[in-house]
């Protein structure tokens, strides 16, 4: 696989983690160890102004903890958590981590986290750049075809054989199945958060641990669209904030 060499920073507060992700680290011609830092605030530092692609993170750091560095962080780089600790593992995922890697660290699991890494480099973009653009979609509602502007839906919900579509000025319970209608949809924009609710990412408004809220509306997430979710929106947001 023909991979650009990545640069990796390592943030933890103790010497027996470095050294075990270092070694893991120079393995692996494709990543390149930049940084290591043993507190949260040496790490916000070296990030002011150095831009690395790839971060591991430990939570339980004296001065600021990892989850608070990655409140603190506008832009954070892609981040693999690092922690004795399995009970932070939802909560982390509301901050947009590529993994969690428990304590002690082992080597395949090691890399099932580096692989994860490289896939969403290499085929998040792509696909996002590739896709052709869709500006609406047509649907049966009732004995009706209805044109409905992409831009304007802001979630749609399942109902059987039927998708109840909400946008911004009203609502429609289209003849069609939940699949059929993902299909529509361009992917860059609208993804699962459950298996019974599509959101329109660029219209979420706020980002809970078992929620997103489009409108006031609180869509719940399911477990399993987690992470893919939390990459998207940040995606997302990323973009935004370079317009």
């Amino acid at each position: 696989m023909n991979q650009s060499v990545k640069k990796c920073i390592i943030i933890d507060d103790e010497p027996a983690a470095h050294y075990v992700l270092a070694n893991y680290i120079k393995q692996n011609p494709s990543l390149e160890l930049v940084f290591q830092g043993y507190n949260g605030v040496e790490a916000m530092h070296y990030l002011e102004n150095n831009t690395p692609d790839l971060m591991f993170l430990d939570i339980d750091m004296p001065q600021i903890s990892g989850i608070e560095m990655l409140q603190k962080l506008a832009k954070p780089p892609r981040t693999i958590l690092t922690t004795a600790y399995s009970e932070f593992a939802l909560e982390s995922y509301e901050y947009g981590v590529l993994d969690y890697l428990l304590k002690p660290i082992f080597y395949p699991r090691f890399l099932k986290a580096i692989e994860r890494f490289f896939e969403l480099e290499s085929n998040l973009p792509a696909a996002e750049t590739e896709e052709e653009i869709t500006t609406s979609i047509s649907v049966k509602v009732d004995s009706d075809i209805i044109d409905i502007d992409v831009d304007a839906i802001l979630y749609a919900q399942s109902y059987g054989n039927y998708v109840k579509i909400f946008t911004q000025k009203r609502n429609y319970l289209a003849t069609i199945t939940t699949n059929e209608f993902e299909k529509c949809l361009p992917s860059s924009l609208f993804m699962r958060a459950h298996k019974s609710y599509i959101i329109a990412l660029n219209k979420v408004e706020e980002v809970m641990k078992d929620h997103v809220t489009i409108k006031n509306m609180p869509i719940p997430i399911g477990i399993t669209y987690r992470r893919e979710l939390a990459d998207k929106l940040r995606l997302i947001c990323k973009n935004k904030t370079n317009e």
